[in-house]
């Protein structure tokens, strides 16, 4: 119970790496509240959470909506009277060579894999200022809390038809980079993990037809062939993907007290590759 008493977020939490990460983080004591686009996914994660026994905030909507990070925050804090740790997962893949990518797709990337998490991270910052102000007046030093944000090898070292998602993800680095170096004086770590294939519907395998998946109102091709699945075997030293509990492992780790020395830093989570 290694978070007990902890009040933890995490965005994209429906389904895939988002959902396993809930569960990681439930079954060592956090209390959660979760976030996701689609309503139903969102109920099948809550309901997952059921058998660890703690409180559950579930609240569905679209990040990319100006308002709605400040509301999930605000909620969040209101239900259980803080949120030590926040888990910026949510996000999508949207693929195609660069010079066929439109001005649509290029946005899109940049507003789910940065653009949201700024812009909830800002809204965090106006609770957690002066909370953590008040802690240093009153004891010399505030609660630690930990934000983890979910980047990709795809934004550490690129990736083809990936331009606009590798930029978001990039992206990530830099936001985490410098809110490590404005909120060490309150006791906040910030760090993120770099992804490379996990096992998740973004990497599901297929034979001939592309696999597709909707977001809102759009479907995307995603998916792994065959061929790109078997080169994995040369490619990652283990030998295979990551499970989306392995994943959820990863981001456990820097949301340890273990880690509290540990901020400003890229966790690459790709079996070696």
């Amino acid at each position: 119970m290694s978070l007990n008493h902890k009040i933890a977020l995490v965005t994209g939490a429906g389904q895939g790496i988002g959902r396993a990460t809930a569960r990681r983080l439930a079954a060592a004591g956090a209390t959660l509240v979760i976030q996701d686009l689609d309503p139903e996914a969102l109920k099948e994660a809550e309901a997952s959470l059921i058998d660890f026994g703690g409180e559950v905030l579930a609240i569905a909507g679209d990040l990319t909506e100006l308002d709605l990070p400040d509301r999930v925050i605000r909620e969040g804090v209101a239900a259980f009277g803080g949120i030590d740790i926040i888990v910026n997962n949510a996000g999508y893949i949207w693929n195609g060579a660069a010079h066929k990518h439109s001005e649509a797709q290029w946005q899109a990337m940049l507003d789910i894999h940065v653009s949201v998490p700024f812009r909830l991270l800002k809204a965090y910052a106006n609770w957690m200022r002066p909370i953590a102000k008040a802690e240093i007046a009153s004891n010399g030093q505030a609660t630690c809390r930990k934000i983890v944000n979910v980047s990709s090898v795809s934004g550490t070292t690129g990736s083809a038809t990936q331009v606009a998602y590798s930029a978001g993800k990039a992206a990530v680095i830099g936001l985490t980079k410098t809110l490590a170096k404005e909120w060490g004086r309150f006791n906040v770590t910030v760090n993120a993990v770099a992804f490379g294939h996990i096992e998740t519907r973004l990497t599901q395998t297929y034979e001939n037809q592309v696999p597709e998946i909707k977001v809102g109102n759009q479907l995307f091709r995603v998916g792994l062939s065959e061929q790109q699945r078997a080169n994995l075997a040369h490619t990652v030293p283990l030998g295979r993907p990551g499970t989306v509990d392995e994943a959820a492992g990863a981001i456990y780790l820097l949301t340890l007290p273990e880690s509290n020395y540990i901020t400003g830093e890229v966790l690459t989570c790709s079996g070696g590759a």
